[in-house]
C-alpha cells in the first residue's frame, strides 16, 4: 500500500487529532519531494512551492486544520499524477525530468507540442549519457562542450529562442542530477 494511496489519505483525513494529521502529511510529502529531488529538478521545485505555499497559509491562519489537510491531500494527488505522466508519455523517469525542463516554457509547449518535446527529451538523455564523464560539471571546457551540445539540439528541434538560454541552464542542472545518479 502506497503512503499516497486514496485509502491511506482517507484514513489520515479521518484522524481525530487534525494537527497530528497535518504534521504526518507534511512529513510524508516532504519525504516524497526529497526523493523526487534526486531525479526531477523541475517537479521537485514545483511541489516544494505548492507545499510551502499551503503551509504558509496555514501558519498565517488563512486556512484551518481541515482545509490544510484537504490541500495537502491534493498535493499528494498531484504527486501521484506526476508519476503516471511518465507512463502516459511512455518515458523513463529521467526522460520525464528532461521533458519537464523543456516544457517549462509555455511557448515551447505551444510551438513544439508534446511529441516533439518528448522526442527531444529522449535524445537529450541519450546524448548526455554518451558525453558525460563523472566530473563533467567541474571541468569548464567539458561543461562548455555539453552546453554547446544542448544548445545545438534545442535549435535543431526548433525550440523557441525566447527562453532558450534559460532552458539550456535548466537542462544542464537536470543533467548534473542525472549524471550524479546514473552515469557515475
Amino acid at each position: 500500500m502506497s503512503v499516497l494511496s486514496d485509502s491511506f489519505m482517507a484514513e489520515v483525513k479521518g484522524l481525530e487529532h487534525k494537527n497530528l494529521a497535518v504534521e504526518l502529511l507534511k512529513k510524508l510529502l516532504n519525504d516524497e519531494i526529497r526523493t523526487r529531488r534526486k531525479t526531477n529538478l523541475v517537479q521537485s521545485r514545483k511541489l516544494t512551492e505548492m507545499l510551502e505555499g499551503t503551509l504558509r497559509k496555514y501558519q498565517n491562519r488563512v486556512i484551518g486544520a481541515g482545509e490544510i489537510i484537504d490541500e495537502l491531500i491534493n498535493i499528494a494527488k498531484e504527486i501521484r499524477a506526476a508519476d503516471h505522466r511518465g507512463e502516459e508519455l511512455n518515458l523513463e523517469p529521467y526522460e520525464v525530468a528532461f521533458y519537464d525542463a523543456l516544457a517549462q516554457n509555455e511557448s515551447a509547449r505551444e510551438l513544439m507540442g508534446v511529441e516533439q518535446l518528448r522526442e527531444l527529451a529522449i535524445v537529450l538523455v541519450q546524448r548526455i549519457r554518451q558525453n558525460a564523464s563523472i566530473d563533467w560539471n567541474l571541468k569548464e571546457n567539458v561543461r562548455a562542450r555539453m552546453k554547446v551540445m544542448v544548445k545545438r539540439l534545442l535549435r535543431q528541434y526548433g525550440y523557441p529562442p525566447d527562453m532558450q538560454a534559460l532552458a539550456t541552464e535548466l537542462v544542464l542542472e537536470q543533467a548534473k542530477l542525472f549524471t550524479e545518479s546514473v552515469v557515475s
